[in-house]
């Protein structure tokens, strides 16, 4: 592994929260370019854990893939080719960043008059601990684990997400953890030195063209 790895191979472990999945009151995929995010949640879907699936977002910032549809409509579709019937899906198709995820889907639930008090939150693996910051701070009093489809550091690249465009997605959602909290979007985290330190070295290689 080549220095460039290493350095985000620590950023992407520091990412992951490693939540124990349990039942809740509906899976939620919070909007993504990275149509896996729907697979793993048909898979959650499919083994009992939640009766409904939230897709929730319009088109997010800096995203690698655009697609024809929404992405909640766009990741509706793959869930539904993956067995999960449209009966049991709730989209929301306005949300362009985490926290509007969240603040759109507490307005589709409460039009719906639904009053879902746990989740299974579903992200790609690199957005795990800021999706668990963001939710923390913006919907408190709810249970929730957070989780993505179980790929590797090595894995995660494919045809429409390329290595370089990766690294700079790690760069940027590390940098948001440390300065997001300041802004009340989210609840702060502890950066370990070591995981800082990689962050700046990036930087230096100029991975930043999804930093604020």
């Amino acid at each position: 592994m080549n220095e460039i790895d290493q350095l985000a191979r620590k950023i992407w472990d520091y990412m992951l929260m490693h939540h124990e999945i349990k039942s809740a009151d509906a899976i939620f995929v919070l909007g993504s370019s990275d149509i896996r995010t729907a697979e793993r949640a048909a898979e959650l879907w499919h083994q009992g854990l939640a009766p409904f699936i939230i897709f929730s977002g319009k088109h997010g910032y800096h995203g690698d893939v655009v697609f024809e549809k929404t992405e909640a409509e766009t990741l509706a579709d793959r869930a539904c080719e993956l067995g999960v019937p449209r009966e049991s899906m709730l989209l929301e198709n306005r949300a362009t960043s985490t926290g509007e995820n969240i603040t759109f889907t507490q307005e589709l639930l409460k039009e719906k008059g639904l009053d879902f008090s746990s989740f299974i939150l579903v992200q790609k693996p690199y957005m795990e601990r800021r999706t668990f910051a963001t939710f923390s701070k913006q919907w408190p009093g709810v249970d929730f684990t957070v989780t993505s489809p179980a790929i590797s550091y090595e894995e995660y690249p494919s045809d429409e997400i390329d290595k370089t465009s990766f690294i700079e997605g790690l760069v940027g959602d590390l940098q948001r953890i440390k300065e997001y909290p300041k802004l009340g979007f989210q609840i702060e985290q502890e950066i370990p030195d070591d995981v800082w330190e990689a962050w700046e070295k990036l930087v230096e290689l100029g991975y930043t063209r999804k930093c604020l």
